[in-house]
Protein backbone atom coordinates (compact mmCIF):
# COMPACT_ATOMS: atom_id res chain seq x y z
CA UNK A 1 0.00 0.00 0.00
CA UNK A 2 1.09 3.45 -1.33
CA UNK A 3 1.90 6.06 1.81
CA UNK A 4 -0.40 9.07 2.29
CA UNK A 5 2.37 11.12 0.57
CA UNK A 6 2.72 8.83 -2.23
CA UNK A 7 -1.08 8.84 -2.61
CA UNK A 8 -1.64 12.86 -2.44
CA UNK A 9 0.73 12.97 -4.65
CA UNK A 10 -0.47 10.73 -7.78
CA UNK A 11 -3.93 12.49 -7.17
CA UNK A 12 -2.37 16.04 -6.80
CA UNK A 13 0.21 15.77 -10.02
CA UNK A 14 -2.52 15.40 -12.82
CA UNK A 15 -3.87 19.31 -11.63
CA UNK A 16 -0.84 20.73 -11.22
CA UNK A 17 0.46 19.68 -14.41
CA UNK A 18 -3.61 20.65 -16.55
CA UNK A 19 -2.33 23.95 -15.05
CA UNK A 20 0.75 23.94 -16.51
CA UNK A 21 2.85 23.94 -13.29
CA UNK A 22 5.93 21.35 -11.95
CA UNK A 23 4.29 19.67 -8.89
CA UNK A 24 7.68 19.96 -7.18
CA UNK A 25 6.78 17.95 -3.95
CA UNK A 26 3.89 17.47 -1.55
CA UNK A 27 4.20 17.42 2.78
CA UNK A 28 1.99 16.67 5.11
CA UNK A 29 2.75 17.30 8.44
CA UNK A 30 0.45 15.93 10.85
CA UNK A 31 0.36 18.09 14.27
CA UNK A 32 -2.80 17.25 16.02
CA UNK A 33 -5.87 19.03 14.43
CA UNK A 34 -3.69 21.63 12.75
CA UNK A 35 -2.09 19.29 10.04
CA UNK A 36 -0.85 21.16 7.34
CA UNK A 37 -0.69 20.04 3.77
CA UNK A 38 1.97 21.59 1.78
CA UNK A 39 2.16 21.19 -2.06
CA UNK A 40 5.07 23.35 -3.57
CA UNK A 41 5.07 24.14 -7.16
CA UNK A 42 7.70 25.37 -9.55
CA UNK A 43 7.52 26.94 -13.22
CA UNK A 44 10.41 28.40 -15.51
CA UNK A 45 8.80 32.23 -15.13
CA UNK A 46 8.53 31.49 -11.57
CA UNK A 47 5.82 31.33 -9.32
CA UNK A 48 3.19 34.03 -7.90
CA UNK A 49 0.61 34.68 -5.49
CA UNK A 50 -2.03 34.11 -8.29
CA UNK A 51 -0.35 30.62 -8.92
CA UNK A 52 -0.70 29.65 -5.84
CA UNK A 53 -4.36 30.31 -5.47
CA UNK A 54 -5.31 28.42 -8.88
CA UNK A 55 -3.89 25.86 -7.91
CA UNK A 56 -4.69 26.16 -4.65
CA UNK A 57 -8.51 26.22 -5.98
CA UNK A 58 -8.14 23.21 -8.08
CA UNK A 59 -6.19 20.95 -5.82
CA UNK A 60 -8.73 22.15 -2.95
CA UNK A 61 -11.85 21.05 -5.03
CA UNK A 62 -9.87 18.00 -6.39
CA UNK A 63 -9.45 17.08 -2.83
CA UNK A 64 -13.16 17.08 -1.64
CA UNK A 65 -14.30 14.47 -4.30
CA UNK A 66 -11.10 12.21 -3.36
CA UNK A 67 -11.40 12.89 0.15
CA UNK A 68 -7.96 10.82 1.01
CA UNK A 69 -7.20 12.53 4.06
CA UNK A 70 -9.69 11.24 7.19
CA UNK A 71 -8.41 14.41 9.34
CA UNK A 72 -8.97 18.23 9.29
CA UNK A 73 -5.43 20.14 7.49
CA UNK A 74 -4.75 23.34 6.00
CA UNK A 75 -4.09 23.61 2.83
CA UNK A 76 -0.71 25.67 1.64
CA UNK A 77 0.25 26.05 -2.08
CA UNK A 78 3.38 27.87 -2.28
CA UNK A 79 6.79 27.90 -4.58
CA UNK A 80 9.78 25.78 -3.24
CA UNK A 81 11.26 29.14 -2.64
CA UNK A 82 14.81 29.68 -1.71
CA UNK A 83 15.40 26.84 0.73
CA UNK A 84 14.35 24.70 -1.99
CA UNK A 85 13.25 21.06 -0.19
CA UNK A 86 14.05 17.77 -2.52
CA UNK A 87 12.08 15.04 -2.91
CA UNK A 88 13.90 13.41 -5.11
CA UNK A 89 17.52 13.03 -6.01
CA UNK A 90 16.96 14.09 -9.66
CA UNK A 91 15.99 17.83 -8.09
CA UNK A 92 19.30 18.10 -6.41
CA UNK A 93 20.97 17.66 -10.04
CA UNK A 94 21.31 21.23 -10.99
CA UNK A 95 22.78 22.66 -7.03
CA UNK A 96 25.88 20.19 -7.33
CA UNK A 97 28.41 22.70 -5.89
CA UNK A 98 25.89 24.01 -3.51
CA UNK A 99 25.13 23.75 0.59
CA UNK A 100 22.67 21.32 1.42
CA UNK A 101 21.17 20.69 4.97
CA UNK A 102 19.96 17.60 5.74
CA UNK A 103 18.31 15.57 8.33
CA UNK A 104 18.17 11.80 8.07
CA UNK A 105 15.37 8.66 9.22
CA UNK A 106 18.40 6.56 10.54
CA UNK A 107 21.72 8.16 12.06
CA UNK A 108 25.12 7.88 10.33
CA UNK A 109 28.32 8.55 12.18
CA UNK A 110 25.94 8.55 15.40
CA UNK A 111 24.52 12.03 14.13
CA UNK A 112 21.05 12.72 11.99
CA UNK A 113 21.43 16.68 11.24
CA UNK A 114 24.07 17.13 8.57
CA UNK A 115 25.39 20.50 6.30
CA UNK A 116 27.35 20.62 3.91
CA UNK A 117 28.17 21.18 -0.24
CA UNK A 118 26.72 18.45 -2.31
CA UNK A 119 29.28 17.22 -4.32
CA UNK A 120 27.42 14.42 -6.51
CA UNK A 121 23.93 13.12 -7.37
CA UNK A 122 24.69 8.81 -8.21
CA UNK A 123 22.69 6.03 -8.09
CA UNK A 124 19.66 8.13 -5.81
CA UNK A 125 22.12 8.82 -3.50
CA UNK A 126 23.26 11.91 -2.56
CA UNK A 127 26.91 13.17 -2.10
CA UNK A 128 27.79 15.57 0.42
CA UNK A 129 31.31 16.86 1.37
CA UNK A 130 30.95 17.05 5.36
CA UNK A 131 34.24 18.21 7.61
CA UNK A 132 36.48 17.11 4.52
CA UNK A 133 34.89 13.77 4.15
CA UNK A 134 32.06 12.56 1.76
CA UNK A 135 29.03 11.23 2.98
CA UNK A 136 26.63 9.31 1.00
CA UNK A 137 23.33 8.99 2.32
CA UNK A 138 20.36 7.21 -0.26
CA UNK A 139 17.32 9.24 -0.67
CA UNK A 140 14.80 6.45 1.24
CA UNK A 141 17.26 7.79 4.22
CA UNK A 142 16.59 11.13 4.09
CA UNK A 143 13.72 12.70 5.77
CA UNK A 144 14.57 16.69 4.96
CA UNK A 145 16.93 17.83 2.62
CA UNK A 146 16.97 21.48 1.68
CA UNK A 147 19.22 23.99 -0.13
CA UNK A 148 20.68 26.49 2.23
CA UNK A 149 20.70 29.71 0.31
CA UNK A 150 23.98 32.06 0.25
CA UNK A 151 24.21 35.59 -0.42
CA UNK A 152 27.49 37.15 -1.29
Amino acid sequence: MASLQERLTDIIRPAVEALDYELWGVEFVRAGKFSTLRVYIDSPNGIGVDDCADVSYQVSALLDVEDPINAEYNLEVSSPGMERPFFTAEQAVPYVGETLAMELTVAQQNKRKFKGQLVAVENNQLHLSVDNEILQVSMRDVKKAHLVPTFD
